[in-house]
């Protein structure tokens, strides 16, 4: 999952990111509105989460933007008001979700990931290929009864790989959807998280080498 955090109050901004990124999620962050808009509307996004109160282009702005031109990102809307009358205003902008602060991180990541879902074809909430099974909301991953320890890179690169269904997923398609803009796309993070993942899948093994294509499970 992809996600845009709007927030122009750095702190909470970059604490909000590192609590995505632990969760496998890739996550950007920009500090205003003007920002916000022009990352959001690029479409590269599953979720905005977007403060209401943002310095250029405040977010109500912002979010009727998104939803005049039919932007596929779901938004949760951070607001320090936290008054009915708030929230219904806030969801009548077009928001998919709101959330109040202060809030509870593991709210925060349980209502990006509902949000996810929504903005994505519906998986099935375990994802098997034979003896491996991934739980995506408990970040849990278990081949024939064993535990496997993945990191959450592995956990999203594997999550990515079994909701493919056996469709080829390349290295641009991983980069893209796993890993934040931050990354170099001329680097081999890619190849390496895949070469850790499976050695830690064990024998048999399940993914398999796609030439000039990425790899399949």
């Amino acid at each position: 999952m992809r996600v845009l955090v709007v927030e122009d109050h750095p702190k909470l901004a970059i604490a909000v990111g590192t609590v995505l990124r632990r969760e496998g999620m890739a996550v950007d962050v920009v500090f205003d509105g003007h920002d916000g808009l022009t990352r959001a509307t690029s479409g590269a996004y599953d979720v905005v989460v977007l403060d209401r109160d943002l310095p250029k282009v405040d977010g109500d702005q912002v979010c009727r933007t998104l939803v005049s031109e039919g932007c596929f990102s779901r938004v949760l809307m951070l607001t320090a008001a936290s008054s009915v009358d708030d929230r219904v205003e806030g969801l009548g902008l077009g928001a998919d979700d709101y959330l109040p602060k202060p809030f509870a991180f593991a709210e925060l990541v349980a209502r990006v990931r509902a949000l996810g879902r929504r903005a994505a074809p519906a998986l099935p909430p375990i994802l098997s290929h034979g003896d491996l099974e991934l739980d995506p909301a408990r970040r849990v991953a278990i081949r024939a009864g064993r535990d496997l320890a993945l990191s959450p890179k592995e956990l999203a690169v594997l999550e990515r790989l079994l909701a493919a269904e056996g469709r080829p997923v390349t290295s641009e398609e991983l980069l893209e959807r796993v890993w934040d803009e931050a990354t170099d796309p001329f680097t081999q993070t890619v190849k390496m998280t895949v070469s850790r993942l499976r050695g830690k899948l064990g024998d048999p093994p399940v993914i398999k080498t796609v030439p000039g294509g990425g790899w399949r499970i």
